[in-house]
């Protein structure tokens, strides 16, 4: 198949292109670098760099396209906050101006990167499966709902079929290192250069860490789900923001004492998610455990900071 996947220079989209192309398949990436690294860009794909908020259709017709993997996005949660017009214009605006190319260009299936912490907000049910109510709790969250509802319109409307895929919290090699980075790649950066990470609030918060390459596996079973589906994408295990550090500090050669700042206003307590679908329907299950994952992603950026 020919795959256009957006924000395919980014952390998650790079790793999708990889595996999509050991997989046998044509990949077109487009990334406006705004986020992404052109470094991350596996050779074999066919690169654009432009910004899918503008006239995409050369794409199109360069390329007969068949699916798209639509990672591009605003990833700063904080940001929403502080600017909402701007998370709705990359995250809404651009996203359906997609839409509109896909099916301008007959496209068959779109696979969609929404957030299962970000829609379901504070949970009532643990873990979460995908029929839990959605009530987030940021404007980040609002347009990764939002957005899956007009997966839905599109779908009804113009027959696109659609896989939305809601992670729980990703990480691994080549997440940005930069303020809006996940956790893990916010505390291995502090550490490897010889800062004292703050940890939020008491850090006794939970999340579903999710290793990178877990989440690119998941991405190869969409392309073969023959139906549309939302799906959660997780291990099912929680792991506190204290306990993450435990792990993290332990792979650094020396000790690095825990301390605590403010607690960040509007963050969940406890995010974990329920991917039993995913294993049932899309054939997938998260492989890499925490410990391991955690191993991995600091030896990578222990090789690769300089560069960062």
């Amino acid at each position: 198949m020919n795959i256009l996947i957006t924000g395919g220079a980014g952390f998650i989209g790079s790793h999708i292109a990889d595996k999509y192309i050991e997989a046998g398949h044509t990949v077109i990436a487009v990334d406006n670098l705004s986020h992404g690294d052109a470094q991350n860009v596996n050779k074999r794909c066919i690169f654009y760099k432009d910004d899918i908020s503008g006239n995409i259709d050369y794409i199109f017709k360069e390329n007969k396209i068949d699916v798209i993997n639509h990672h591009a996005a605003q990833i700063d949660l904080r940001l929403s906050q502080r600017n909402p017009i701007i998370d709705i214009k990359t995250n809404i605006k651009a996203g359906v101006n997609l839409l509109n190319a896909a099916v301008k260009h007959n496209v068959k299936k779109i696979i969609f990167a929404s957030s299962g912490g970000a829609v379901y907000g504070e949970q009532k049910v643990f873990p979460a499966g995908e029929n839990h109510i959605t009530e987030p709790l940021s404007p980040y969250g609002i347009n990764k709902l939002t957005f899956e509802y007009y997966l839905k319109f599109y779908k009804n409307y113009h027959g696109l079929d659609y896989v939305i895929l809601r992670y729980a919290n990703a990480y691994g090699p080549r997440q940005s290192l930069k303020g809006e980075g996940g956790v893990v790649s916010v505390f291995v950066k502090k550490i490897l250069k010889g800062d004292v990470p703050v940890i939020n609030g008491s850090g006794n918060n939970t999340r579903d860490y999710v290793f990178v390459d877990d989440i690119a596996g998941a991405n190869l079973c969409a392309l073969n789900y023959n139906d549309s589906g939302i799906f959660n994408i997780a291990t099912g295990k929680e792991t506190s923001v204290n306990e993450l550090f435990e792990m993290i500090s332990k792979c650094s050669e020396k000790p690095v004492p825990e301390k605590h700042g403010e607690e960040i206003k509007g963050e969940q307590m406890r995010s974990v998610l329920d991917s039993s679908k995913a294993k049932s329907e899309l054939k997938w299950e998260a492989k890499t455990g925490i410990q391991d994952g955690i191993k991995i992603t600091f030896d990578w950026f222990k090789e690769n900071i300089r560069r960062k």
